[in-house]
């Protein structure tokens, strides 16, 4: 059977009946944006691998409880986020309350108000060498437009499901994605530069 004919919620009753082939079904339809997010929060392949397993043993485990009226997405990557926000403050490799939902409007950097006249960041991400540069532009964002632009980009996220994955309003994830963008074009300006002749020196 085709992986996209069945609905989240149809592929979880037919796991709780017992039929192992659905469930499977339900880890290969989330497995690789799951997994791309998790290696980008924590930058080990190997403690991605773990995290991702989890995540997936976490949603076998809760499928009594879960509601299966609505796609199972946001809730995988809230599982996601919470993981590896339980495996950074272990490592201390980061202040845990920075990755926490700030919904204050805290003043901007300059930067934000730059006037939206460049190529856009998943324009500019087309180009292949620029792809690790809009890692490292991400990596440096405030963490609190940080968890959205990666949800965004990465792994491709609505607005709506990044705001229940974050627990804030659609309304703020989209605010939050905008300001980022200037900060993303900002820091990566100087890597779209038209390429021409080496300068004489």
């Amino acid at each position: 059977m085709q992986n996209t004919e069945y609905s989240d919620g149809t592929l979880v009753k037919q796991t709780l009946a017992g039929d192992q082939a659905a469930f499977e079904m339900l880890v290969r339809r989330y497995n690789t944006p799951i997994f791309n997010f998790i290696c980008h929060l924590l930058n080990d392949y190997d403690q991605a691998c773990d995290v991702s397993q989890q995540v997936f043993t976490q949603l076998y485990i809760s499928m009594p409880t879960l509601r299966t009226g609505e796609p199972l997405k946001a809730w995988l990557f809230q599982v996601a986020r919470n993981r590896c926000l339980d495996e950074l403050r272990r490592k201390r490799a980061i202040h845990f309350s920075e990755l926490e939902s700030a919904h204050d409007d805290e003043e901007l950097s300059p930067l934000a108000i730059i006037p939206d006249g460049g190529p856009l960041p998943d324009e500019l991400a087309e180009r292949s060498d620029l792809k690790s540069k809009l890692r490292e532009a991400i990596d440096v964002l405030p963490p609190k437009f940080r968890m959205v632009v990666l949800l965004r980009y990465t792994s491709q996220l609505s607005f709506a499901e990044i705001g229940k994955t974050l627990s804030m309003p659609e309304a703020t994830a989209k605010t939050y994605f905008q300001r980022a963008r200037p900060l993303l074009r900002a820091s990566m300006s100087q890597h779209w530069q038209p390429r021409t002749a080496h300068s004489a020196s």
